[in-house]
């Protein structure tokens, strides 16, 4: 749980730094070194107002996460808690951590000063050093500053790579929410062209860095395809690719663009890329609690072992029986009977899964009206995971509804199949009419795009390097599909016409492969 948590901060301190770090490129490099803020008023309020929000939050999100591990730490340790700190005090991680928690609020202090000026003439000085500092700080916070061969080459690399992703994700926030022009709003394009700019060199720059990373902490095909960190390094080049698809796009269309206008698709498109950024951040941030590939050596699984993982079999629909688990002993090491146990749970919801793609799919023909209900499918997954998700607690297990509702564990799941069925309701009622918001229309989109990022960043505590990686490693694809679902829908939502129609497709028939997934899904 504490690796997860500090995955989570990691990936807010990293989302916060690309708008902090990238608004000032943005200001600096698209708006002008010196522009009158008469000429953009409301672009540039909102431009630092964002900036320093953002730069907060860094601060925040490292002090939190040196709070995790201190606590962390703190739960095992013999020494005193003085001692511990003292010991802490002295790590470099933390005082790279202390020197990136004051750059940040240094840089929100100006960025509040640059917003109630008009020019900023040497102020800029002011603003890019507390944001260089911020952007280089995040690279000795990471596994660059704990090798001890390469290690300057390392974190110049790890600082260009982020500083590159700010100036180009961070960037597009900006785009987005301060200078994007509104529905209907004929604004002159410049900015978006100088902005294109801007992110072409930032990708080159990101992408040699990444190789050179990569280069360094994968040490050949077996640890890219036989340890987590090197699926990660491949799911995260995924997702970069999707992102230089749309960026090549978008691109293309901002040059061709006339001197005034309003690109309603250019702008969906740019929202995508902006999602699909801010996920890789946490995908980034992953890595930070997984052991660099080439540190894995006797824990590497083979290919044959991976492969075995994705080898399609007859799904189990056939379920042991509360007899053959150890439900009286939690702490009791994982049998046969508790992976077929799992396995058929997940077959089972791969079929519900499946059954409300198929139905999406009919539904985005046109020509079947009545398959719009197929959210209801929800609570029938929901009273399938009441009964199966906890064997040994209500209903089906010695422990009585009180005292399983007391185990933490149980009341998350709990808890997660009644907004489950919360869920599958309101999606409901917004296929039906009977939420006619457009802003509930986008909870789906939005729940499956984080949904799919967390599938991503979950880890399950264990001390088998290898057996935790060939568990998860089956997660992957459904997070990399959770994702492709969610923007999809969203550009549905969000775009008219055709270009409506194939991405509801497209998702509908994610959703299909996702239930195909499950039904697939194997432990052993």
């Amino acid at each position: 749980m504490t690796a997860f948590v500090d995955v989570i901060l990691r990936g807010l301190g990293l989302s916060g730094q690309a708008i902090a770090v990238g608004g000032v490129v943005f200001a600096l490099l698209v708006l002008g070194p010196t522009p009158p803020a008469s000429a953009w008023p409301t672009a540039w309020r909102r431009l630092w107002t964002l900036v320093a929000i953002a730069a907060i939050g860094v601060a925040v999100a490292q002090a939190a996460s040196l709070g995790v591990l201190v606590a962390a730490l703190g739960e095992d340790a013999s020494p005193s808690h003085g001692e511990l700190a003292t010991t802490l005090a002295a790590t470099l991680y933390a005082r790279a951590s202390v020197v990136r928690m004051l750059a940040a609020v240094g840089l929100a202090a100006v960025a509040l000063i640059a917003r109630r000026r008009e020019r900023l003439g040497l102020w800029w000085l002011a603003i890019l050093a507390p944001a260089l500092v911020v952007g280089v700080s995040g690279a000795w916070t990471s596994h660059s500053a704990a090798r001890l061969q390469y290690r300057g080459v390392l974190v110049a690399l790890d600082a260009v790579h982020q500083l590159a992703a700010a100036a180009w994700i961070g960037g597009l926030v900006h785009l987005v929410a301060a200078a994007f022009p509104r529905p209907g709003d004929q604004r002159p394009v410049t900015f978006l062209r100088r902005f294109s700019s801007v992110a072409l060199v930032s990708v080159a720059a990101l992408v040699v860095a990444g190789v050179g990373l990569s280069l360094v902490y994968v040490d050949g095909i077996s640890a890219a395809f036989g340890t987590a960190y090197g699926i990660m390094i491949m799911t995260k080049a995924l997702m970069l690719a999707g992102l230089l698809v749309l960026g090549f796009a978008n691109f293309r269309s901002v040059r061709s663009l006339p001197d005034a206008v309003s690109p309603l698709r250019l702008r969906r498109f740019v929202e995508v890329e902006l999602g699909l950024g801010l996920t890789v951040f946490f995908a980034a941030a992953s890595l930070s609690s997984l052991p660099p590939a080439v540190d894995v050596v006797t824990d590497r699984a083979t290919f044959g072992e991976v492969a075995t993982r994705f080898t399609p079999r007859w799904p189990a629909l056939t379920s042991p029986s509360i007899e053959e688990l150890p439900v009286d002993d939690p702490t009791a090491p994982r049998t046969d009977a508790d992976r077929a146990w799992s396995e058929y749970n997940h077959h089972i919801n791969g079929l519900f899964v499946l059954l409300m793609g198929v139905l999406a799919v009919l539904h985005a023909t046109g020509r079947a009206g009545w398959a719009r209900h197929w959210p209801l499918v929800f609570l029938g997954m929901a009273a399938f995971m009441l009964v199966r998700n906890d064997p040994g607690a209500w209903p089906i297990g010695p422990q009585g509804f009180w005292a399983s509702m007391a185990e933490p564990t149980v009341l998350q799941h709990r808890l997660f199949m009644l907004l489950v069925v919360l869920f599958g309701i309101f999606e409901w009622m917004v296929r039906t009419g009977r939420l006619r918001s457009s802003s509930a229309a986008l909870v789906f989109p939005m729940l499956c795009a984080v949904g799919g990022g967390l599938l991503l960043t979950h880890s399950h505590a264990s001390l088998n390097l290898k057996s935790e990686f060939l568990l998860e490693v089956t997660h992957t694809p459904l997070g990399v599909l959770g994702i492709l679902i969610g923007w999809a829908r969203w550009l549905e939502l969000r775009l008219p016409g055709a270009d409506a129609r194939v991405a509801g497709r497209v998702w509908a028939s994610a959703l299909a492969v996702f239930g195909v997934l499950l039904l697939l899904y194997r432990e052993s």
